[in-house]
């Protein structure tokens, strides 16, 4: 196990996960007069122009990224897959759009794209005052802190008088203000426009250290210098459970992406993956036949095909595999499951039931 997974892994045993790229209302363009699209609207809409609009993230290795080809690829980038096949029929029915954390709930609010899968926090402000309804957590996560190894600096306390870099637009700003002043310890801040900037600064020493939700410090080895010349303190400073949004008031269009990733997670607890999927087309298991659409027409209570989770799993791949895919032990982050594993193996992941 790398080092920096086994940071990780250590806060992932703690429920008190904490860390942030999540924006507040502030900035984010939205106000209380946020816009509603009637219900149905959405997935009509979808089904016309025949392609899903997704928000990602592109410079976030693991979760959402541009490939050296020009391929969105990521943990994230699966989801949006998924969704596409289970709606469309098709997981290559889908137009990625690279948002910033400033741009991403403007993109959702215009239409400009239907489902934003780009490491968000589920907050009370988002679900309300910003306008955005979301789906099942797809990844639980907590802002953490990365310093350099050589600094000796291995606890908050450390920082005082340190000037720490965080992004705009996310709740990290707040979240650290919330737990320094708490310890009573004075420290700097320099913000940046976007994560590049901030960790450029980083790596030049411009500042001490960088705060960000701990699966975007962990994204970050693959792109810095010298992993080995970095860590991850053990702390965490908030809880940051990620969740794709859509746009508030098309309760339809919500349920359909909340079903998939339940799909997804249920697939996994069947055993059901994407080279086996068929082999449980004959099962005697109802709740299996449901899942799948062989009976109990869920796909089109939802206005969908009955074999929707059929598409998306045999198409991506269930939760598990998407994992591994992009963060599990054969990449180059090795990130131990922890609570983001399914909940019979001591994470907090199970499927509402299909029925």
């Amino acid at each position: 196990m790398t080092k920096y997974a086994k940071f990780f892994l250590g806060a992932a045993v703690f429920l008190s996960l904490s860390a942030c790229a999540s924006a507040e209302t502030d900035g984010t363009g939205a106000g209380t007069d946020n816009t509603t699209s009637g219900s149905g609207a959405t997935l009509a809409a979808i089904i016309d122009r025949g392609e899903l609009n997704a928000g990602v993230n592109d410079s976030l290795p693991g979760f959402g990224y541009v490939d050296s080809d020009g391929n969105y690829v990521g943990f994230d980038i699966d989801l949006g897959h998924a969704v596409a096949a289970a709606t469309l029929g098709d997981s290559e029915a889908i137009s990625f759009r690279s948002l910033s954390a400033q741009e991403r709930f403007i993109a959702v609010q215009t239409g400009e794209v239907d489902v934003l899968l780009r490491n968000t926090t589920w907050t009370t402000s988002r679900d309300s005052d910003v306008g955005m309804d979301f789906g099942p957590v797809t990844f639980y996560d907590g802002q953490g802190m990365m310093v350099r190894t050589e600094s000796g600096i291995s606890t908050l306390a450390d920082l005082g008088g340190r000037t720490i870099g965080v992004e705009t637009g996310t709740t990290t700003e707040l979240n650290l203000a919330d737990q320094m002043d708490a310890l009573g310890i004075d420290y700097n801040t320099q913000t940046f426009d976007d994560r590049n900037a901030l960790i450029a600064a980083y790596e030049a020493g411009s500042v001490d250290a960088w705060t960000t939700d701990r699966s975007g410090l962990v994204s970050s080895f693959a792109v810095l210098a010298d992993p080995e010349e970095h860590m991850i303190l053990e702390e965490t400073l908030s809880k940051e459970p990620l969740a794709p949004a859509v746009l508030h008031g098309d309760n339809q269009w919500n349920d359909i992406v909340t079903w998939v990733v339940y799909a997804l997670i249920q697939a996994e607890e069947f055993g059901i993956t994407q080279d086996n999927i068929d082999d449980f087309m004959d099962s005697d298991d109802p709740d299996i036949q449901r899942l799948l659409g062989v009976e109990g027409g869920l796909g089109s209570m939802l206005g969908l095909e009955d074999d929707f989770a059929y598409q998306a799993i045999s198409q991506v791949g269930n939760y598990g595999e998407i994992y591994d895919r992009h963060l599990g032990p054969d990449t180059q982050f090795n990130l131990p499951r922890g609570m983001n594993a399914l909940y019979q193996n001591g994470g907090l992941h199970y499927s509402m039931p299909f029925r």
